[in-house]
């Protein structure tokens, strides 16, 4: 069997066989980490966010759907704690308030090929930085554009299984807009595009990437929005490899399942989403859980 490379699955891994989609099957991005609330920029001020997810997969999907699990044995699990730090200043621009943001992920990744075909890794992922403009076009309606850099800070080595980074920089668009009410409508959509860089050490260069999370759900008026969330995940231009594209190998997947958030109305939420992953193509497939807190500092 040919040597695989793992880097970030939603929030940290991926896993990357031979003709399967990216360097790893993930992206930089860790897709569906975000909810209700994901495009409304907070007043002015500095504040944290804790994210924590937990993934695991069983099964390979090749451009085909179909089932390309290395053995019965197939595994993959990864756990990740995540901090962000937001700073939204003073200043306004083209109408919107400035703010920047910094993403630092800690990982820990288990992979299980076949019997006797094992690996792990644990430790600091890419961190992202950025700087965005938020809009506030009424007491619920807000929209966000950012400008995100991956930089690639987690360990990585070509001759091993698992690896909690890409070993590239990547550059990613972001516009989004949530709706919130805490007696009606809440919804949230965060679209993003994704330039990678080369992976110098193997000179594989991932395709662009289009991702959406979403979530969509009614606010019951006592601090509680129940509903569902997920996120879409699509590949839009193929990989290259030593200059060479790499035929049918781009990734899809669509993943959605219950979603919930809580407004202390005190300057603190905190959201929770578990998706399963579905229509999966040249990625691994299995489900994850997302659980996020915001607080002013």
């Amino acid at each position: 069997m040919n040597k695989s490379h793992l880097a970030w699955l939603p929030l940290a891994t991926a896993l990357s066989l031979p003709a399967l989609a990216t360097e790893g099957g993930g992206s930089s991005y860790p897709v569906g980490a975000e909810n209700y609330a994901c495009c409304a920029l907070p007043p002015p001020g500095v504040y944290g966010m804790l994210y924590g997810q937990s993934y695991s997969a069983d099964t390979m999907r090749d451009n085909d759907g179909d089932d390309v699990s290395p053995s019965n044995d197939f595994e993959v699990s990864a756990s990740a704690l995540v901090s962000r730090l937001i700073w939204v200043t003073e200043e306004q621009v083209a109408g919107g308030s400035l703010g920047f943001h910094t993403i630092i992920p800690l990982v820990d990744l288990s992979v299980d090929i076949a019997p006797g075909v094992k690996d792990s890794d644990s430790g600091l992922g890419d961190i992202t930085v950025g700087a965005a403009l938020g809009w506030h076009h009424s007491q619920v309606l807000h929209t966000v554009a950012v400008l995100d850099i991956t930089v690639p800070t987690g360990s990585y080595d070509e001759d091993e299984i698992a690896n909690i980074g890409r070993n590239h920089w990547a550059v990613q668009g972001v516009y989004g807009v949530s709706r919130l009410d805490p007696n009606g409508l809440n919804y949230g959509l965060k679209g993003m595009w994704t330039y990678n860089l080369k992976n110098s050490d193997t000179d594989y260069k991932d395709g662009q990437e289009l991702i959406f999370d979403y979530a969509i759900g009614w606010g019951l008026g006592n601090g509680f929005t129940v509903g569902a969330g997920g996120y879409l995940y699509q590949q839009i231009t193929d990989d290259k490899q030593n200059g060479d594209t790499v035929d049918d190998n781009r990734g899809r997947s669509l993943a959605i399942g219950p979603s919930v958030r809580y407004d202390s109305g005190k300057g603190w939420f905190v959201t929770a989403k578990y998706s399963q992953e579905t229509q999966v193509r040249n990625r691994a497939e299995g489900d994850v859980f997302w659980i996020k807190a915001a607080f002013p500092l």
